[in-house]
């Protein structure tokens, strides 16, 4: 339940005041663990992760000042993978920010890095790969940088997600081959 408010507080009260960024500059949203946030082990439980990134990503796009535009043109966001390195825990109560940026696209594909942080540091780093559709359709990765209005060259993709684009290639692969099938 308590997602459905922080959903609601961004989509009516921090969107609103929220800084403008650049299309590949990194946005920053802040957060507090509740204790309905909190597993048996008491810290954040890895599914608010998830949750939370959710969060983050829609963050984003309002400060890129693309939210409203994406919506009007009926363009979803879908996730189709996600990497996850966690590193150490967050407490209960604990203030935390995501880092979220974007780090490239390919032909088919833009590639997410969210990274989790406190004042003791880096707690997790995420990758995520994704499209947008419209109407299940998706939506030329071209057609949605035009939109965002970035005219400079594409920039390259770092290393680690280019190792980790190939995993899901050859798991594809693997997973799609004669005697898998």
């Amino acid at each position: 339940m308590n997602l459905y408010f922080r959903l609601f507080m961004l989509l009516f009260w921090r969107i609103k005041h929220c800084s403008q960024i650049g299309f590949l500059e990194t946005s920053k949203i802040t957060f507090r663990v509740m204790p309905s946030d909190c597993d048996i082990n008491f810290h954040l439980t890895n599914s608010r992760y998830a949750a939370f990134m959710d969060l983050a990503r829609t963050y984003m796009l309002a400060e890129m000042r693309l939210l409203k535009k994406f919506i009007k043109l009926k363009w979803m966001p879908i996730v189709n993978a996600t990497e996850f390195t966690y590193i150490r825990d967050i407490k209960p109560l604990e203030k935390f920010w995501i880092e979220s940026k974007i780090v490239g696209w390919d032909e088919k594909y833009f590639y997410i890095e969210q990274r989790f942080l406190t004042a003791r540091g880096l707690h997790c780093i995420v990758h995520i790969r994704g499209v947008f559709i419209n109407k299940r359709h998706q939506v030329p990765i071209e057609e949605v940088v035009k939109a965002a209005g970035y005219e400079n060259d594409k920039p390259e993709l770092p290393p680690e997600v280019v190792k980790w684009k190939a995993f899901l290639k050859l798991k594809k692969e693997r997973n799609l081959s004669p005697q898998n099938v």
